[in-house]
């Protein structure tokens, strides 16, 4: 955005230096999540104990979760932190669409990974996720039901990325797109697949290409059955 700004294309800057020390046209730039920004005036005219309140499972607070997907009441809900997507969707989604039963979600939108349906008790939170390989990101929760398949949705993902890629590194340019490639196969070359994986993670600029893996590895943990042709 940095860039863009400047009138430059848009590409990811190599740190440090820090945007809080270098930023746009050079000077200290602050960055802010727009949800943070959002909560500022509550906190100022009601202080914290009021937010502190809300939470489950330990947590605290509230979180705008964007539900998409296999429900009946898809969109932006305001929850407790902490909960998890069975609550989520049975308490602020309307439940699942008839003929559908939970099977898989996307936690943290395209890069957050997607687990099992025996894995939704799992509180949603910043924290709570990074054991499983995945994280809640901006919180896009993406529900997937027994008419859905894992690969697929990885699939997809994996185009978005290749697509969305700005080119400036090849781990991320070359990677994802054949990542994409080998995806389409009826069975994966998991092996190979891995060590695309790893030359993503470790040597992409960016979180977009540094993340890009976290489908193909949940899939190839959680859903294995789906990818063995």
């Amino acid at each position: 955005m940095i860039e863009s700004i400047e009138g430059k294309r848009g590409m990811p800057r190599l740190r440090p230096p820090y945007v809080a020390q270098v930023g746009v046209f050079g000077r200290p730039t602050l960055e802010h999540n727009m949800e943070t920004l959002f909560w500022v005036r509550d906190f100022v005219e009601r202080g914290t104990e009021w937010f502190t309140k809300e939470g489950r499972h330990g947590r605290k607070g509230l979180r705008s979760f964007s539900v998409s997907g296999r429900v009946r009441k898809p969109g932006v809900h305001l929850a407790p932190a902490g909960i998890t997507v069975r609550e989520l969707v049975d308490e602020y989604c309307g439940g699942m669409l008839d003929g559908h039963e939970l099977y898989a979600y996307l936690p943290g939108g395209a890069s957050g990974g997607i687990l099992p349906a025996s894995m939704s008790d799992i509180p949603l939170d910043f924290d709570t996720l990074q054991p499983h390989g995945c994280f809640i990101g901006s919180a896009a929760v993406i529900i997937l039901s027994q008419h859905d398949k894992a690969r697929d949705a990885a699939l997809n993902l994996m185009r978005f990325f290749e697509h969305e890629s700005c080119g400036q590194c090849t781990p991320c340019r070359v990677g994802t797109a054949k990542a994409a490639e080998l995806m389409e196969a009826g069975k994966w070359d998991t092996g190979l697949l891995e060590e695309l994986s790893v030359a993503m993670a470790d040597a992409s600029i960016c979180g977009l290409g540094q993340a890009a893996p976290n489908p193909i590895r949940c899939v190839a943990k959680h859903f294995p059955r789906e990818i063995e042709g």
